[in-house]
């Protein structure tokens, strides 16, 4: 990243993003029995945690958790090596009859949410999956719309949105910056 970036979001507004998050999912999916949550690799995994426990805090209830890396599937895998069905993923409970949050840190194209789903259809038959993202930038490439989103942030032309989460980065922002 250069060092012209700009921030739109600090560590409060994050939060404040992923309390809200959680409040409209539990909202939208009464009773929460049969909710899992799904978190793409690797930001998103770590929103998927933070949006366990802020829904442990909401309702008192421990929300099945699981993560899944997609690279084997995006259509824009230069390397074409490797068995799609190899992919990483720690989905401890089967998919079947559940009710999927599968989780992302930015919306742009759609490409990776479409790759999730492509990896998700090949691990079962879930009721319904939803879309929860903290950042919706717009400008997709494939009709794909989320769920839930914690904050929509238009970048300019050239720009791209990066999201650091303390867990990985060391920090929590989001910044607007760099070159595609």
């Amino acid at each position: 990243m250069s060092g012209g970036n700009l921030a739109t979001l600090d560590a409060g507004a994050i939060a404040r993003c992923v309390k809200r998050l959680a409040h409209e999912i539990v909202e939208h999916n009464s009773p929460i029995g049969d909710i899992v949550l799904v978190g793409i690799v690797r930001r998103g995994a770590t929103l998927a945690m933070r949006l366990k426990a802020a829904v442990a805090e909401i309702t008192g209830a421990e929300l099945p958790i699981g993560t899944l890396d997609i690279s084997l599937y995006r259509d824009d895998n230069r390397s074409g090596a490797g068995d799609p069905r190899l992919l990483a993923r720690d989905i401890p409970f089967a998919l079947d009859g559940k009710r999927v949050v599968l989780v992302d840190d930015v919306l742009y194209t759609g490409r990776t949410v479409r790759a999730a789903l492509d990896a998700m259809a090949d691990l079962g038959r879930p009721e319904s999956i939803q879309l929860a993202v903290l950042v919706d930038r717009g400008e997709r490439e494939l009709p794909i719309k989320a769920d839930f989103v914690g904050k929509n942030i238009a970048a300019p032309n050239g720009q791209r949105v990066f999201v650091r989460l303390a867990e990985t980065d060391g920090t929590d922002a989001v910044l607007i910056g760099g070159a595609k």
